[in-house]
């Protein structure tokens, strides 16, 4: 039942995150199109800062969920005096996962606070810069997260 819950958890983080992504991008970006500069750059840099602050906490729930998923399933193999063998899709989940955080911690903790001070300078090229650059890694992540998910679905 623990267990199951736990992969609740990861299943909706995930959810949160990728779907987020998928939002922003796809549907959100476009819309804001029919905006001028100034106020689409501050519109979604309060979106950002919201959708950030989500990301941030289901990336804390997706982290510490897998690794305790991981932690269960040791415990039980050993339990039984045998040893874990991770399944390449567990791999691929970690390892890809990973680099996600990494890419996040880059968008979150450098380029939103170069888009923050540029907006409160009146910098609005300098904003839009920031903003172009966070779009390209949030689709790097979204690349890698679809292929997690694609990977878990081929393993099965």
């Amino acid at each position: 039942m623990i267990y199951a819950l736990v992969k609740l958890v990861h299943l909706a983080a995930v959810i949160v995150w990728i779907g987020g992504m998928v939002f922003a991008h796809f549907f959100l970006r476009p819309a804001l199109a029919a905006l001028e500069p100034p106020q689409r750059l501050a519109l979604m840099h309060e979106v950002l800062r919201r959708f950030f602050g989500a990301v941030l906490v289901a990336l804390l729930a997706v982290l510490a969920s897998g690794f305790w998923m991981i932690g269960d399933v040791h415990q039980r193999v050993a339990a039984t005096g045998g040893s874990l063998v991770m399944p390449w899709s567990w791999w691929a989940m970690t390892a890809l996962g990973t680099v996600m955080a990494a890419v996040f911690a880059h968008i979150r903790f450098v380029l939103f606070p170069r888009m923050g001070q540029a907006l409160a300078q009146r910098r609005l090229p300098d904003a839009a810069q920031a903003l172009a650059a966070i779009r390209s890694w949030v689709v790097v992540n979204l690349v890698i997260g679809s292929a997690i998910v694609v990977a878990v679905v081929v393993a099965g």
